[in-house]
């Protein structure tokens, strides 16, 4: 019976086993640094490209810069996260055999060299651009006291997720020293929230409340309202930053609508929720809905 769940939220949720990797293999120590998530860091890009200075060569490398410096931020949290959470990971339907510690893929004396590695590279990186610095030392700080506990306190947990999104979007207006739109802050909240809810909703809906400890405290119906309502709140407030800050981009919402009624219909009929990247690689539609958002902005935005 375990193995049959296990191989339907594997399907439900369209990662799959991933192939076999020899232990300590390069192959191996990728997947543990999950690159596929630092898609995330997209969120450190758009305060350049909604302040327009996206074409500044400065600007943009600064952009860039942070963008990267998140990237190494983000994977040294995951692999903490994961040294922590191997046994519990053992016992999870799809992480334990997704995750290179919990599949043993990877050691963890390798795995704690490679924290090492990754900590030194973000310290340096850090010293070299200071500007970011808040918003780095923030997110790990906020990510260790996720890890080491909020994650079980339900609602907190949401706002902890969703913080790191936040996060992104805050260094990248230091990084190109813009100011930063309200409208875009509470965007961001918003539909990080929605993610987030939606991440839980589908961790309970295909491992159960066993398990993570906080999926206990929830329910599908609550969870559901919770997506529903922060789904909602990002398309009003992008909607009233268009209106009140950027008019030219009013020719986006439409694609915002698309990206997140395409979404939620994969969390529906697919259950691809538990992992937002896997949802957005693995579905040309909802991919090409955020590359064409993108390139819309970009265009609407180009200097006169």
């Amino acid at each position: 019976m375990q193995q049959t769940l296990a191989t339907e939220a594997r399907t439900a949720t369209g990662s799959g086993p991933p192939a076999p990797a020899r232990p300590g293999s390069a192959r191996s120590l990728g997947r543990l640094l999950r690159p596929r998530q630092w898609i995330k860091s997209a969120f450190v890009l758009a305060p350049a490209v909604f302040a327009g200075v996206y074409l500044e060569r400065a600007a943009l490398l600064q952009a860039l810069a942070a963008g990267a410096l998140f990237c190494v931020a983000a994977s040294a949290v995951y692999v903490f996260n994961d040294l922590l959470d191997v046994e519990t990971d053992r016992i999870h339907p799809v992480k334990r055999a997704s995750r290179p510690l919990a599949s043993g893929t990877v050691s963890v004396p390798t795995a704690r060299a490679v924290l090492a590695v990754l900590v030194v590279a973000l310290a340096a990186g850090v010293a070299v651009f200071p500007a970011v610095a808040p918003a780095i030392a923030g997110y790990v700080a906020l990510n260790a006291a996720y890890t080491l506990r909020l994650k079980h306190v339900a609602v907190v947990d949401l706002f902890c997720i969703a913080g790191g999104f936040v996060l992104r979007t805050y260094a990248g207006a230091r990084a190109v020293d813009v100011p930063l739109s309200s409208w875009m802050l509470i965007t961001t909240l918003a539909l990080a929230l929605y993610l987030a809810a939606v991440k839980r909703r589908q961790e309970l809906a295909t491992a159960g409340p066993e398990a993570r400890r906080v999926l206990g405290q929830y329910t599908l119906p609550l969870l559901d309202g919770y997506a529903q309502t922060a789904a909602s709140a990002s398309i009003v407030f992008y909607s009233l930053y268009v209106m009140d800050v950027r008019t030219e981009l009013a020719v986006t919402v439409p694609f915002v609508l698309l990206g997140i009624f395409r979404y939620s219909y994969l969390v529906q009929t697919r259950s691809l929720g538990e992992s937002p990247t896997e949802a957005v690689w693995s579905d040309p539609p909802l991919l090409l809905t955020l590359l064409a958002w993108g390139a819309l902005c970009v265009y609407a935005l180009w200097p006169a």
